[in-house]
């Protein structure tokens, strides 16, 4: 059968919106395993020139792996890669590179120690009479983060910058790079809705210049506002590919979980306890002048969600951070189960009851090198220790457990933790929290980059914990995620507390209000931070 006949009988008879003669790269019969995993069964992708072709499906469906084939990171077990109808073999990154395709990875990959026009051009360096132009590189950095419209010092090291401008380093460093197919895996997961507008911007400039778009992302919304052909992938096989102009949200989770979306997020009503969390005037200096949290109080009882919303840059992670004791000189009063918190280490406060799950699980939540059994252990060490040595026996059982407890996706505890989806992997750091045996929970952007079904099952995880009187704090600059989910919400603005609403209370209208202005039309400005 000749690739042209073989594309046509793909064809639903339902997409009229969609050229098949227009496919420019196609996964054609991929599969791909992994040792006791099929991480890709028969799947064949389209790519349609000058599209922005989405790729949908749940944390584990074979996204990740699907895209560093066409990258050359991985080599299929099955199947070929085919580009203006030629086959391609791809064994390396260099050669995709050649060909012309491109990947800002769902992962930051920066070096954290080199500056950023020093990573955009990483192994790709302008080469002059054998030297390398640092003035045409940073000529160039410029005019790349320019046209991104972001204020970056392009010498500033890659550490210094927040975690929003490091994903748009990422993406400038694929846009450096002269394409025709570009990869973008989870790109505005970090962004600020700015941020977000302004991509959009760009991969529209892309389109017209005729660069094929494959984007991937677990904003719904998002993809239906951008995307022009939707592909849906579950466990590991092709379910649907469908024009995006014909397809709803409610379509898209049906087709990527198999399940109504209406039962995904859910809040149970709980009787809530006593006062566990009690915060008084807490304040962070702020670097060169002025608080990164300006005198915030509020209390968390037993068995409660309390969510806390804002703008990037409005206080809530720092907030988190300070109590998980990441700022040695705040200041302030904490009562945690009525007894004063004086200490304020991160070793001291995990031993009073505080645990954090921070937005950036890759850096700060993870170590890439170990296993699951390894990473869910860290925090919690010193409970296994049978005199010198540790318990390995106590360990395996209390870590079997948790993936047991949690649902954990995993063939094995001593399996790499780099060989789970992202969200089975924040569920490994939800379970290092857990073992530790707290009293507070503080999640840090807890569905940060992961699909709709793992969203729905740390959000039934963060109902099952509130129901055993944990308190829960939890932060997201999701609107309807903070709705949804939270027993009272919290806003922040410039680091001080502009408003505070019960569930019954709280709108998108004044949660949005009272973090861009600092109050809201029912509570006149004032600040709310009793927690009363």
């Amino acid at each position: 059968m000749s690739e042209k006949n073989a594309i046509q009988e793909l064809q639903p008879s339902s997409e009229e919106h969609i050229n098949f003669n227009d496919i420019i790269l196609r996964a054609e019969k991929i599969t791909k395993i992994f040792p006791g995993t099929v991480a890709l069964e028969n799947v064949t992708f389209n790519v349609y020139k000058g599209k922005v072709n989405v790729l949908i499906g749940e944390n584990g469906a074979g996204k990740s792996t699907l895209m560093k084939i066409l990258a050359g990171v991985e080599q299929p077990t099955d199947g070929r890669v085919l580009l203006d109808e030629h086959e391609i073999l791809l064994h390396s990154p260099l050669d995709a590179a050649k060909l012309g395709i491109g990947i800002i990875y769902q992962e930051l990959n920066l070096c954290s120690n080199l500056s950023v026009v020093d990573n955009i051009f990483l192994a790709r360096e302008v080469v002059q009479k054998g030297w390398i132009d640092k003035k045409d590189q940073v000529k160039k950095a410029v005019e790349m983060i320019q046209r991104l419209e972001q204020k970056i010092d392009p010498n500033a090291l890659v550490s210094e910058l927040r975690i929003g401008q490091q994903q748009i380093i990422e993406i400038a460093k694929a846009l450096i790079q002269d394409v025709r197919i570009l990869i973008m895996d989870e790109p505005t997961s970090a962004l600020s809705a700015a941020e977000v507008e302004i991509l959009f911007r760009v991969i529209r400039e892309l389109k017209a210049q005729g660069v094929s778009i494959i984007y991937i992302s677990h904003k719904l919304e998002e993809l239906l506002q951008i995307g022009d052909v939707i592909t849906v992938l579950r466990d590991g096989r092709k379910v649907a590919e469908e024009d995006a102009s014909k397809v709803s949200v409610s379509w898209l989770i049906e087709k990527m979980v198999g399940r109504n979306p209406a039962a995904l997020f859910t809040r149970k009503e709980r009787k809530l306890g006593k006062v566990l969390l009690k915060v008084e005037n807490l304040t962070a200096p702020r670097l060169g002048g002025g608080f990164v949290l300006d005198h915030v109080s509020f209390e968390l009882r037993e068995g409660e969600i309390l969510g806390f919303y804002g703008l990037m840059g409005a206080g809530r992670s720092d907030l988190v951070d300070c109590l998980a004791g990441m700022y040695l000189q705040s200041s302030g009063k904490v009562w945690l189960d009525g007894v004063p918190v004086i200490s304020k280490t991160i070793s001291e406060r995990i031993d009073h009851g505080f645990v954090l799950v921070p937005e950036d699980r890759q850096r700060y939540g993870l170590v890439q090198s170990l296993s699951v059994m390894d990473n869910m252990l860290l925090a919690s060490l010193k409970k296994y220790i049978k005199r010198v040595f540790l318990n390995r026996k106590i360990e395996k059982t209390a870590t079997e457990q948790q993936v047991k407890d949690l649902s954990i996706r995993v063939a094995g505890i001593h399996q790499p933790i780099t060989a789970l989806s992202g969200g089975n992997q924040q569920k490994v750091v939800v379970a290092k929290g857990l073992l530790t045996k707290p009293k507070v929970l503080l999640l840090d952007e807890p569905t940060r980059g992961i699909d709709v079904g793992a969203k729905s099952e740390i959000f039934e995880l963060m109902n099952r914990l509130a129901s055993q009187n944990y308190g829960v704090i939890f932060v997201s600059s999701e609107l309807k995620e903070i709705l949804a989910m939270s027993d009272r919400i919290i806003v922040m603005s410039k680091g001080a507390i502009t408003g505070e609403f019960s569930h019954k209370e709280a709108t998108e209208e004044k949660l949005v209000t009272a973090s861009a202005f600092g109050h809201s039309p029912s509570n006149g400005g004032n600040n709310h931070g009793s927690g009363k």
